[in-house]
């Protein structure tokens, strides 16, 4: 009679793999081959079947130590493992009767990145942390520059003290779930599985509150008001998020508490505009501080600075001021700020000033004006004139 398959190819693991390697294998293949998956196809029973003899070995201990003694043996009687092979009826793995009775707290843990493990059966009053707030805030450009506090309110849920977080009213107390009898889960057959889910009357609270607290309504807790104060950090940006731990929501089940998240928004400013750490203003210039140059005073985000145009400067021509920037909000650098001139071209001339400018023009030759003179040179070579 030919030797049944190894436990260990059937899950696809290796000969030293540890129990959790083997436990997550099998919660993948049970989840692969599940009638819900595959339809109540045969051959996918059938491979459950296999899957379900192999993990119920191979998870104990002692029971993979005398499986590993006896398949390095190749004329040792296997049939005693798994319920399958030459001894013993297929399939009679797990609970009485053929069903598979299939850990689920593992299997959905697994699944779903819930995290724990473990296969405990049962109810399980489970300790879960509360939920996390969040919360937005407006700072204007010099504020995230600088840093700032600011107090925050908002409302969050406090267990009730009237109840103590229990739902019921004063001098009562919840009386147990009459469907699950306090356990918080009911079991469900599904054909080839035995799956054990939360009790629909009791929400797995495993009790029920029949006379409901008359400040919370029976929810065990209430809605509070709070205050905080909060630092936000010099160099933060729109769209960055501060975590203020134990701030949020209430955890069940002596859980702690979830956290609040500020969400920050730094406003429009008038005058700076924010590029990373560095911060972009455009000054406006006469047309003779450009030709002759000079010394002007431009805002910063902390007063004014001096910056000297040189002789010539053009329109959209960019000055670096460095260190006048945004500071990087984990203290790495300071960034710079870069103004950029914008000609102004006057206008609303008197007659001297008219006069002035056309005498200047008449003076004036190709040589006072080089980007124009590449420009028409540049152009003459497009349209062939040599």
């Amino acid at each position: 009679m030919p030797r049944q398959r190894d436990f260990y190819e059937i899950l696809g693991v290796s000969k030293d793999a540890s129990q959790e390697e083997i436990r997550k294998a099998y919660l993948k293949l049970a989840h692969q081959y599940h009638p819900d998956k595959t339809g109540g196809d045969k051959a996918a029973e059938e491979k459950l079947k296999e899957v379900n003899a192999a993990y119920d070995t191979l998870k104990n201990p002692e029971k993979r130590k005398q499986y590993d003694a006896m398949s390095s043996n190749p004329f040792g009687d296997m049939g005693g493992f798994g319920g399958f092979g030459s001894a013993g009826p297929a399939g009679s793995a797990g609970s009485a009767g053929g069903g598979f009775d299939a850990p689920f707290d593992d299997f959905f843990d697994v699944l779903f990145g819930r995290g724990g493990g473990g296969g405990a059966r049962g109810h399980r009053r489970t300790m879960r942390p509360g939920n996390d707030l969040e919360y937005r805030v407006k700072i204007s450009l010099r504020e995230a520059a600088r840093g700032v506090q600011r107090t925050i309110r908002f409302s969050r849920s406090e267990t009730c003290p009237d109840c103590n977080g229990s739902g019921a009213a004063r001098g009562s107390q919840p009386t147990v779930c009459p469907e699950c009898h306090g356990s918080g889960q009911v079991r469900r057959s599904q054909g080839f599985f035995s799956i054990s889910q939360p009790c629909p009357r009791c929400g797995g609270a495993g009790r029920i509150v029949t006379n409901p607290c008359s400040r919370c309504s029976g929810r065990g807790s209430v809605k509070v008001d709070r205050e905080i104060k909060v630092d936000l950090p010099a160099g933060i940006d729109t769209g960055q998020r501060l975590r203020v731990a134990g701030e949020g929501e209430p955890g069940e089940g002596g859980g702690p508490r979830g956290d609040l998240y500020i969400l920050v928004e730094v406003e429009h400013d008038d005058i700076f505009q924010r590029d990373g750490n560095d911060v972009i203003c455009q000054v406006p210039i006469s047309f003779p501080q450009a030709v002759l140059g000079d010394k002007i005073r431009v805002p910063t985000l902390n007063g004014e600075a001096e910056l000297k145009i040189p002789a010539g400067a053009q329109s959209g021509q960019l000055f670096r001021m460095r260190g006048l920037g945004i500071p990087d909000v984990h203290g790495y650098h300071q960034g710079d700020q870069i103004v950029r001139i914008q000609v102004e071209t006057p206008t609303r001339l008197t007659k001297e000033q008219r006069e002035l400018i056309e005498r200047f023009r008449d003076l004036s030759s190709s040589q006072n004006y080089p980007l124009h003179r590449r420009f028409l040179e540049t152009a003459k070579r497009f349209f062939g004139g040599g």
